[in-house]
């Protein structure tokens, strides 16, 4: 009971510890509150509201059926410019795609000839000009094509596809986007809050009166890992609660307490990473040099960004060791599937296991580093 009672004492003292640290508060509060509603919102890899230009030398019904199929969400309504102002367009940045159909070209569209009709493109709008320029193509074809057979209508399939979307029917992005946010946030938050914990104390001189005191290393750890975890972890449930399923409006089809045991389990592996990497770096700074360094793979290779399956098999098995992939794997399952424990326990003892093991690391290297100081 003693040996608890130092455990909470000392974690007591990390948390106000953190109370008297404004930048970690607002942190803190932005990291679930506004990261979450400009990740869920931004939709960086659709088209929306796409600004578009069209420079019509025809003059023709085709053409101005052609400008009028281009319409919000995908596209603004299409900017009609003459040909002399393309160049000055696209240099401002005023539009990401500028269409140019030539003179004449209803004419020969009727004769049976192939017109070209000028796409330009601004490519340093990676994702918009990757996506939107097949989505010109295909309307332009298709108007092309109707305009032609006088009539709206497209050739019979031979095969007929039966889509069935799960767990997300309309395809929203904004389900997808904040619910990952939050999980990357936990991760981040944690090594970041546990690894600034130990630095602050060695920086303002309180870890030597710690060690004239009959403290254990394991209890100044353990007790850094509750305190700062549960902080975390009462973010990310006021954050699902409040900003996802109250401001987005986004459902939670598993159960959140599920959710949270398994961030519990997650926050055991991270703290004792954060901590690990605290006892690596001498100063702030540098933690924080080093944050990027470690923060960068987990949150990218864990399959929250992109499948697992798409990555290369040798960093498929080697992420396999880092905790953020089998909580991506855990959350997705949990709330966007209503999986239960009996899916996702391989999860939770893999989870187990490898914060087990970063703890015991940590721990080593805190000896380590005490004795140094000593």
């Amino acid at each position: 009971m003693s040996y608890l009672a130092t455990i909470y004492r000392l974690g007591v003292k990390e948390l106000w510890s953190l109370a008297r640290d404004p930048i970690m508060l607002v942190l803190i509060a932005y990291t679930f509150t506004v990261s979450i509603y400009v990740a869920a919102t931004a939709m960086p890899e659709t088209l929306h509201n796409t600004p578009l230009a069209i420079v019509d030398e025809d003059s023709s019904p085709l053409s101005a059926r052609i400008a009028s199929a281009f319409s919000p969400p995908r596209f603004n309504s299409p900017a009609m410019i003459p040909l002399s102002q393309i160049d000055s367009g696209m240099d401002a940045g005023d539009y990401t795609f500028v269409l140019d159909i030539p003179p004449d070209f209803q004419r020969d569209v009727l004769a049976g000839k192939s017109p070209a009709v000028q796409l330009n493109v601004d490519a340093t709008r990676m994702t918009q000009a990757f996506t939107g320029s097949s989505y010109v193509q295909q309307i332009l074809q298709g108007e092309v094509v109707e305009f032609v057979q006088r009539y709206r209508g497209s050739a019979p399939s031979a095969v007929e596809l039966a889509l069935r979307v799960r767990f997300n029917p309309n395809l929203e992005e904004a389900w997808f986007g904040s619910l990952m946010e939050i999980i990357n946030n936990v991760t981040m938050l944690s090594i970041i809050l546990t690894g600034a914990a130990l630095i602050r104390e060695r920086e303002h001189g309180t870890i030597e009166h710690l060690l004239v005191m009959p403290i254990t290393p394991a209890e100044i750890m353990l007790a850094k890992i509750w305190a700062m975890g549960l902080v975390v972890l009462l973010a990310a449930a006021l954050s699902l609660i409040f900003v996802v399923q109250g401001v987005l409006r986004v459902p939670i089809e598993g159960s959140v307490m599920l959710f949270l045991a398994g961030a519990a389990l997650h926050l055991f592996a991270t703290n004792s990473i954060g901590i690990f990497m605290a006892t690596m770096a001498r100063s702030m700074p540098q933690f924080g040099m080093l944050a990027v360094l470690v923060l960068l793979p987990l949150q990218m290779l864990s399959g929250g960004t992109s499948p697992r399956e798409s990555m290369p098999w040798f960093v498929q098995e080697m992420m396999l060791l880092a905790p953020t992939t089998h909580f991506v794997a855990l959350g997705q399952a949990i709330l966007y599937r209503g999986a239960g424990l009996d899916v996702v326990w391989p999860q939770f003892l893999a989870l187990a296991g490898i914060g087990g093991t970063f703890f015991v690391i940590a721990l080593y290297r805190f000896r380590k580093a005490i004795s140094q100081m000593a």
